[in-house]
C-alpha cells in the first residue's frame, strides 16, 4: 500500500463527508459541516484546499461550482492509521491493545459481542 497523505482531525471530518457523499460540491460540504461544527465557512473552504494540496481529494468545475471526490479511499486511510496508532502505542501487538481495553471497561457489551463474533467467524474461516 502506498503511503497514504497525513490527515489532521479537521481536515479528517471534511474526508468523511466526502467519502459519504461524494461527488459533492463545495457548499454541500459547507451546509454539513455546519450542522456539526462551529467552524465558519472559510475555515472549511481552508480545510477542502488543504486536501487538495496533499492529495487527499480532487475537484471538477461544473460552471459556478466545485465538486470534489476522494482520491484517498476511506477503508485504505482508516487502515493505515489503525496500524500507525497500533505501532505507535502499543508496538504492534493488537493483543495488549485489546487488553487495555477490555481492562479498562472501554468496550461495551455490544462491542464485546461483536469481538467474539468477529473472531469466531474468523477462526472458522481457518485464519492464520
Amino acid at each position: 500500500m502506498n503511503t497514504l497523505p497525513q490527515i489532521s482531525e479537521a481536515e479528517f471530518e471534511v474526508m468523511k463527508i466526502v467519502w459519504k457523499y461524494a461527488p459533492v460540491s463545495t457548499n454541500e460540504i459547507t451546509e454539513k459541516l455546519l450542522q456539526t461544527t462551529t467552524w465558519s465557512p472559510k475555515t472549511i473552504q481552508t480545510l477542502i484546499k488543504r486536501l487538495v494540496t496533499k492529495g487527499a481529494l480532487t475537484y471538477e468545475k461544473r460552471s459556478r461550482m466545485f465538486i470534489y471526490t476522494p482520491v484517498v479511499k476511506e477503508d485504505e486511510y482508516i487502515s493505515q492509521e489503525s496500524s500507525s496508532f497500533l505501532n505507535r502505542y502499543y508496538d504492534g501487538d493488537i493483543t495488549a491493545m485489546v487488553s487495555a481495553y477490555i481492562e479498562n471497561d472501554k468496550l461495551s457489551k455490544s462491542e464485546l459481542d461483536t469481538l467474539r463474533t468477529l473472531l469466531s467467524q474468523r477462526q472458522e474461516k481457518g485464519g492464520k
